[in-house]
């Protein structure tokens, strides 16, 4: 189990975006493992991006984005959900992150329904809240070192043979930017 090295992230945060696309996230929740294929990510940049939450200043929430890379930015979002971000930029901004939209499940999949109250396998991690929810993903993870073996962290997957590219989903600001990477699943 390779752990990506904090240099993976110290990148554009659009290519951070679509490199992840194939990588593993592990979730260590007691004493259960649960782990899923990323397939989906958003990459959110800082000034050159008013969609992200980076944009105007830095504030209590979006402290993690201005942060050290490859930590997490856990948000909550319409009074009841989390989101899931990686911290992710080159040298030349100040922020930035990439959005975990969505994972295919591959381990612990009795307990990631569990966690969701759902047994349908197609609509279980697909949207960044259905994903926080079923990886018991919260504002506790908000800045953990993703780099560390614990209770949260990313590895090495499977290839990503091919990218589907396109705008970035329920954004109102910056909605031409194409900035939303799914892993074609054959």
């Amino acid at each position: 189990m390779n752990i990506l090295p904090r240099e993976f992230y110290f990148q554009d945060t659009v290519i951070v975006a679509k490199k992840l696309l194939g990588k593993k996230i592990v979730r260590k929740i007691k004493k259960d493992v649960v782990s899923g294929i990323i397939i989906e990510t958003e990459a959110y940049r800082h000034k050159d991006d008013p969609a992200s939450h980076a944009f105007r200043k830095i504030t209590e929430r979006n402290k993690a984005m201005y942060g050290e890379v490859g930590h997490a930015y856990v948000y909550f979002t319409y009074g009841m959900h989390y989101c899931f971000n990686i911290v992710a930029k080159s040298e030349k901004k100040e922020a930035g992150a990439v959005l975990i939209r969505a994972i295919k499940p591959i381990k612990g999949i009795n307990m990631i329904q569990k966690n969701r109250k759902n047994a349908n396998l197609k609509n279980l991690t697909n949207g960044p809240a259905k994903l926080s929810q079923a990886l018991k993903i919260s504002k506790k993870q908000n800045g953990l070192d993703l780099i560390k073996n614990s209770e949260l962290f990313i590895t090495e997957g499977i290839e990503c043979k091919k990218i589907i590219v396109s705008t970035r989903i329920g954004i109102k600001n910056a909605t031409e930017k194409r900035w939303n990477f799914k892993m074609k699943i054959s």
